[in-house]
């Protein structure tokens, strides 16, 4: 269930219509087959291309044979470096600044040097799919292979400080006196975590179908970001932007993997030129885990000292990461510790190993989801050595302002999170020693963890008119990758316009529209939302400026300077019409207004002000004190996220996320080899996700508060705050189950069992 509790009371709207769990605009759509995903757009003369990847992970093509794949039948083109239109070089290792790793040129087939495993060394383009495929068996490579490096563990020591970390983030932060702090205390923890590469496997695979007219190109591709997706295929193709169009209205899920374009966006690109004819090509499964990005493996040390109170003196969290020898990315891991509990003395380092596999990208929660992993065990580590409940111990290291920046908080409830989730769960029947609770062979155990996560804003631009029935249509190049953009715009529309859902709809997914910051960084609902909020502001005024001047209104004259726009009518004073009516009268060909919001680096309050989400995350699991086997019992979490928007779509934000938190914490894995640089377990037979039988009841709960820093609507994001903490939360609660603590993920049988206690029968 999902559930608010009353906490600081939002804002009244005007209708009301924010704030109600409305069901999705979509889900018809989706249930009818009609809500178009990018392979499923058909043109006339569509042309099918197939990706050969290379079969060695560092080296040159010495030689490629293609004959006999273009004596295949069917065959229309086969593509490689040998004569694939010209593309600028990739560029490089570092981009000048963050927006350009973005927009950034992205070649394919440029060159006869392989930078990894699977890079594509080829492209067959045939009248089927089936054509392609096969006739790509055909061609035969020969390679130059290099020795690489795929060891992130055996060259830590070659590690290298980074310029900066994802998003800007500065790489390093040093407060006080951390070792002096460390070396004092009576109280410590060092403790090393390791994380795993891990894969996005959103449902819907990466596709594009490309066609040209004239010189103008138009895409339909699976994309997060139309502008940065429009952008680096313009920068690839050495054309004007304006040449691009992106058209993206239904996602089948991203998670970060859809942020840039890939090899099936540049390639269809390329080869629908040469052949003057549209070319559709996706990745296969396979094929994605190679190219379309990954969270990098990751190596954490946590270190936490306090005195004999309990009370933190220093915070250490110091990570190595590996990363591509040709394109750098460092994930953020360290940077929410730097404002989530209170310690004098403090440091956070960043690390990166450069290995010869493709480069890391963003994945759900960057940084706070393993970062939150290793971080959240620390501290429960450091609870049981004190003796201290975990939550109280989060508690006595509440900060009163933003520990390293110095600033107060927007809004902070994380205490409230925890106290209200401790309530709700049952906390205080938790057995604080390990391995005493127990149900026949079952070992039972409670765990918690704390979530933090920034709040975001882009910059936005949104559309709106309205014509003389009173339909309202707003257009923006945002995206809906399933988190339910279409709904939350319908209600902002429908709510500051006062008029019915059924009045207002919601056009995306286009790059013809005004640009918006897509969907990332959970900042899609508030940056394309405070977009359209502005723009229907713009739009009343419009109409309220005719109504009080056009001879036509029947609101001619009305000085009243409080108006309304409410139950589809305009109010002005006393004196009221229909809106319908009243355009219908002022203006027969309708009204249209543009609204604007800057990136929240523009906005004072996000310099003045800490602001982030918080939440606390309960996990319930039993473990079979026989074979090992934990399964999941229940899950709870308790979010101040600032005002929500639709408590339904929130709900399955929240229990997506901890769903994720669970595959983290138990399953998910991508295993590189060693030897030879490839992903081993590349497809969703070997890389395990939670599915049905993983998950258990699931309680989300929201504390109702109201950021007025945030945005217009005091809203915060929250599609990735519900995987921060949650595979903490999990793997605590295993260890309070068995007393085994497992600091290499994901906690799998062959790390658990051999160190079971033996308990009698």
């Amino acid at each position: 269930m999902a559930e608010t509790k009353t906490s600081n009371r939002p804002r009244e709207t005007r209708s009301g219509i924010i704030g109600r769990p409305f069901d999705r605009i979509d889900g018809p759509l989706k249930v009818r087959g009609d809500a178009t995903y990018a392979y499923e757009n058909t043109l006339e003369g569509t042309a099918f291309g197939y990706i050969l990847g290379a079969a060695v992970a560092k080296g040159r093509i010495a030689e490629i044979d293609t004959a006999e794949a273009e004596r295949a039948p069917a065959v229309l083109l086969v593509m490689t470096h040998r004569n694939a239109p010209a593309q600028p070089d990739f560029g490089p290792v570092v981009t000048p600044t963050v927006p350009e790793v973005f927009t950034r040129a992205r070649p394919a087939l440029n060159s006869e040097r392989v930078r990894y495993y699977d890079e594509p060394v080829a492209l067959v383009v045939a009248e089927t799919f089936e054509a392609a495929r096969a006739a790509a068996g055909l061609i035969k490579v020969r390679y130059d292979e290099e020795p690489g490096l795929y060891d992130l563990s055996g060259h830590v020591a070659d590690a290298y400080a980074p310029k900066r970390t994802n998003a800007g983030f500065e790489t390093d932060s040093v407060i006080g006196d951390f070792e002096s702090a460390f070396a004092a205390a009576p109280v410590k923890v060092d403790a090393t975590y390791r994380t795993p590469f891990e894969h996005h496997n959103p449902m819907e695979p990466h596709a594009t179908l490309a066609a040209w007219s004239g010189n103008e190109l138009t895409i339909h591709t699976s994309a997060q970001t139309l502008a940065n997706f429009r952008a680096g295929v313009a920068s690839t193709l050495r054309i004007p932007p304006e040449r691009v169009r992106i058209i993206s209205p239904f996602i089948g899920g991203g998670f970060g993997s859809k942020l840039i374009a890939h090899a099936d966006t540049i390639l269809a690109a390329l080869a629908a030129k040469v052949l003057q004819r549209p070319v559709k090509i996706a990745l296969t499964r396979q094929q994605m885990f190679a190219n379309a990005g990954h969270r990098a493996e990751m190596i954490q040390q946590v270190r936490l000292s306090t005195g004999t109170d309990g009370r933190l003196t220093g915070i250490a969290h110091d990570v190595w990461s590996a990363t591509s020898s040709f394109e750098e990315y460092c994930e953020q891991t360290a940077v929410f510790a730097r404002s989530l509990y209170a310690a004098p003395n403090r440091v956070t380092r960043h690390r990166l190993v450069s290995l010869d596999i493709n480069r890391g990208e963003w994945m759900r929660s960057p940084g706070e989801a393993p970062g939150m992993l290793a971080f959240e065990c620390a501290m429960d580590e450091l609870a049981e050595r004190l003796g201290l409940d975990p939550i109280e111990l989060r508690i006595r290291n509440e900060p009163a302002q933003d520990p390293e920046r110095g600033v107060p908080f927007s809004t902070r409830n994380l205490v409230a999170c925890m106290e209200e989730g401790a309530r709700r769960f049952g906390w205080q029947r938790r057995n604080p020693t390990p391995g005493r609770a127990r149900e026949g062979r079952k070992l039972i155990g409670y765990g918690m963890a704390a979530a933090i996560r920034p709040n975001y804003i882009g910059a936005a631009t949104a559309r709106v008119a309205i014509d003389r029935d009173g339909r309202v249509t707003a257009r923006l190049d945002m995206t809906d990758i399933g988190t339910g953009t279409y709904t939350i715009l319908t209600q902002i529309a429908a709510d500051s316009l006062g008029v019915p859902i059924s009045s207002v709809k919601v056009e995306l997914g286009d790059s013809r529209f005004p640009r918006t910051a897509g969907s990332g960084g959970s900042w899609g609902a508030a940056s394309a939302g405070s977009a359209l909020h502005n723009a229907c502001n713009a739009l009343r005024e419009r109409i309220l400026q005719a109504a009080r001047s056009s001879e036509a209104s029947p609101l001619r004259g009305a000085g009243a300077t409080e108006a309304s726009f409410a139950d589809g009518e305009v109010r002005l004073g006393q004196r009221s019409a229909s809106l319908a009516d009243l355009v219908r009268r002022i203006a027969p060909d309708g009204f249209e207004a543009e609204g604007s919001v800057a990136a929240g680096a523009a906005n004072p309050s996000y310099k003045a002000y800490s602001q982030h989400s918080y939440g606390a995350h309960f996990a319930e699991v039993a473990v079979d004190c026989d074979t090992g086997e934990i399964r999941m019992r229940r899950m709870l979490a308790v979010m101040g996220a600032g005002r929500i928007l639709n408590p339904k779509t929130a709900r399955s934000q929240i229990i997506g996320g901890m769903t994720w938190g669970i595959g983290a914490a138990l399953m998910e894995q991508t295993v590189l080899d060693r030897r030879y640089g490839h992903f081993v377990n590349h497809d969703l037979a070997e890389y395990h996700v939670p599915i049905n039988g993983d998950v258990p009841e699931m309680e989300v709960v929201f504390l109702e508060e109201h950021d007025d820093k945030a945005n217009p609507f005091g809203a915060k994001g929250i599609g990735e705050l519900g995987v921060c903490g949650a595979g903490a939360a999990v793997a605590n609660a295993i260890y309070n189950a068995t007393g085994v603590r497992v600091r290499d993920f994901p906690i799998t049988l062959d790390k658990l069992l051999p160190a079971l206690p033996v308990i009698a029968i």
